[in-house]
């Protein structure tokens, strides 16, 4: 176990983790203290490998996994789209996230920042069924990791599916489960674009004393083909600013909780 980073690197953390890179100036504003204090903690947070000094400032590391998809179109668009209202919502959800408590992470965009904002966290287990997700939090001390297992079930997916992934969370309970979809509907509930996906997501759903659905705004209103659950399933949305209060209304007359970050 590594040793927790303190209260003000942690600062620093959580402003990349929203911003993605900071210039020393705004660092210095955001954590206080003095330049060779700030740079001593980015000196520690780099050693950990959570942050990238940069001329004149820092940003957040992104994992090598990634690079063998940075010239394929489809990734990029998907990585691209609404990046930043997806790092606020990593934020926001790792902020629900209690120390010893053991949560799901679905796979998809919006929950690859919740793992990430958890990267310099301590005593937290994460039950996923993302490769990639496992990927950026195998080499952190504080986050114990289990992958379901199971099969990628298309090309450039790092979803896992399938009997083994069912198989492997029949025998797990979680205190939270972070839903990530492609589609969020008043009535028709959340929904995602392939069915063997939604199959592992609704039985993570049944194994959790928590549900919180984490989509940008963009997926209101909108249906996708394969069906997770109903709007009553889940009790907190987290999603951006960008959310008008008509499109949240809906879901706040049938009792879910709002979060707009």
């Amino acid at each position: 176990m590594s040793d927790p980073i303190s209260r003000r690197s942690e600062k620093i953390v959580k402003l990349l983790l929203r911003t993605g890179s900071a210039s020393i100036e705004e660092i210095l504003k955001e954590a206080g203290s003095s330049a060779p204090s700030i740079r001593r903690d980015l000196g520690r947070l780099e050693n950990r490998g959570l942050i990238r000094r940069i001329h004149g400032g820092a940003e957040l590391v992104e994992p090598l996994l990634y690079e063998p998809f940075r010239y394929d179109s489809s990734f990029l668009a998907r990585e691209q789209r609404y990046a930043a209202e997806k790092r606020r919502i990593g934020l926001a959800a790792a902020e629900l996230i209690k120390a010893g408590e053991t949560v799901g992470l679905t796979a998809g965009t919006t929950t690859t920042h919740i793992g990430r904002s958890l990267r310099h966290r301590e005593k937290i287990q994460v039950v996923t069924n993302a490769v990639n997700i496992g990927m950026e939090l195998c080499n952190m001390p504080g986050i114990r990791t289990y992958l379901t297992g199971g099969v990628i079930p298309w090309a450039w997916s790092f979803s896992l599916t399938g009997s083994a992934a069912l198989n492997f969370l029949a025998d797990v309970y979680m205190d939270k489960v972070f839903l990530s979809v492609t589609g969020l509907h008043a009535e028709s509930g959340a929904t995602s674009l392939e069915i063997d996906e939604a199959l592992v997501y609704r039985k993570m759903l049944k194994q959790a004393k928590q549900v919180i659905v984490a989509a940008d705004s963009s997926k209101l209103g909108r249906i996708s083909p394969a069906f997770i659950c109903y709007c009553t399933d889940f009790q907190i949305l987290i999603t951006d600013s960008g959310a008008s209060p008509e499109a949240i209304a809906p879901f706040e007359r049938q009792g879910v909780e709002v979060l707009r970050v």
